[in-house]
């Protein structure tokens, strides 16, 4: 039946439509999206049109045929986080865009790095390894009573050594909304970048760039985008562009003017490299184009209607631990089970075709340590095409298991 959207208008969600354009529904119940999600109908077909091409007149022929489907791209994602196309860059995944403007900020010997205690284990490394080579130090912010990142105790930390506060909007493993819009405020009025993570969020929620307050994001297209594995993008504001030096250069990312000269690009194409998948990319517009075709505000309100479902079924089951944390939760579910190990019920459920991920302790050291979740935890998270019965279905599935 359609689901109501909770919120200023009444709409309602076509959940039929939805699965019969997801030709995955029908194998499985697919709660792994914050791993990759199941992809429609016109995802796949653009990919594989565009691979067809290539092969029958060359991937160099191909592309050029598809140039304005390939220039498009950078105008929907950044219709998709309130940006403008020169702010946007394309790459081949989620850290790739996150490392191209870590590595792109000069950092020097008492430079500081401001970040959150639920912070991903590859941004993580790159914070030290960064601190190793130049001397910067990281501070990790603590949390507030709900396990966010706490607003106060950052207000504090901000000092003129600080150079940077990178933020994970939401984390992988605990559930958690981060209030990335507050970071964005205390970061304008100490005049410092802020990096943020947004590869679990994008897709997901409603995204705005301006409201956020955000110097930098990054995100991915396999996740709550819908999009291919292979595909991410990166968002630089357009005042800073010139603060930032690429990592790696090439000739699409550079010009060589002269012998001993190069000019880098102005736009933020800058941090892209010349050779692309664009199959795969072209095939993330397509699946922007298919997320806003939903109007997020709906798909939203139906993924949080979803995972408080779920997490209500879990809390009814003999020996399951709920471990998600924030005020504000997202589609993201996280438990343990008394006497089973996370990998363990990973692999029971999958034996009744239900897909499910395990966030282990080294994902997020920091956070995983200071609840003493050393086992990690399975991680269910739930999209806008999924049904409710298949959540009934997972928690009957769950328990049989238990």
């Amino acid at each position: 039946m359609p689901f109501p959207y909770q919120g200023g208008n009444s709409v309602t969600f076509d959940l039929q439509r939805a699965r019969d354009e997801t030709p995955g529904c029908s194998n499985v119940i697919h709660f792994n999206n914050a791993g990759a999600s199941l992809m429609p109908r016109p995802v796949v077909n653009a990919v594989i049109d565009h691979l067809l091409l290539e092969s029958q007149i060359g991937g160099y022929e191909a592309a050029e045929v598809s140039r304005a489907k390939i220039e498009r791209l950078y105008h929907v994602v950044a219709q998709l986080v309130g940006a403008m196309p020169d702010e946007i860059a394309i790459v081949d995944n989620a850290t790739r865009a996150w490392d191209m403007a870590f590595y792109s900020i000069s950092f020097h010997a008492g430079d500081v790095v401001l970040t959150s205690m639920a912070e991903y284990a590859s941004n993580f490394i790159a914070y030290l390894q960064v601190a190793k080579k130049t001397g910067a130090e990281i501070t990790v912010i603590p949390n507030d009573e709900s396990g966010s990142i706490s607003i106060n105790a950052l207000r504090e930390a901000i000092n003129g050594r600080v150079k940077l506060i990178a933020l994970t909007h939401v984390p992988t493993n605990g559930g958690l909304i981060n209030p990335a819009e507050e970071v964005g405020q205390i970061a304008k009025q100490a005049g410092v970048l802020y990096l943020l993570d947004a590869c679990q969020s994008v897709g997901q929620m409603p995204m705005d760039v301006q409201r956020i307050g955000c110097h930098m994001l990054s995100a991915t297209g396999r996740k709550f985008l819908r999009g291919p594995r292979g595909t991410g993008f990166l968002y630089v504001r357009t005042e800073i562009l010139d603060q930032l030096e690429p990592p790696v250069l090439d000739l699409h990312s550079a010009r060589w003017t002269e012998k001993g000269r190069y000019e880098i690009r102005k736009d933020a194409r800058r941090f892209e490299t010349w050779e692309a998948n664009y199959a795969a990319n072209i095939g993330l517009g397509a699946a922007i184009d298919y997320a806003l075709q939903w109007d997020m505000r709906v798909t939203w309100s139906r993924i949080r209607h979803l995972a408080e479902q779920l997490r209500r079924g879990l809390a009814l089951i003999p020996g399951v631990s709920m471990k998600d944390l924030g005020q504000e939760k997202c589609g993201i579910v996280t438990f343990t089970a008394e006497g089973k190990r996370p990998e363990e019920l990973r692999r029971a459920l999958a034996e009744h075709k239900i897909s499910v991920s395990v966030s282990p302790k080294e994902y997020t050291l920091l956070d995983m340590e200071s609840r003493g979740l050393g086992e990690g935890v399975v991680r269910a998270s739930v999209h806008y095409y999924n049904s409710e019965e298949e959540v009934d279905r997972f928690c009957e599935a769950l328990e049989m298991i238990l």
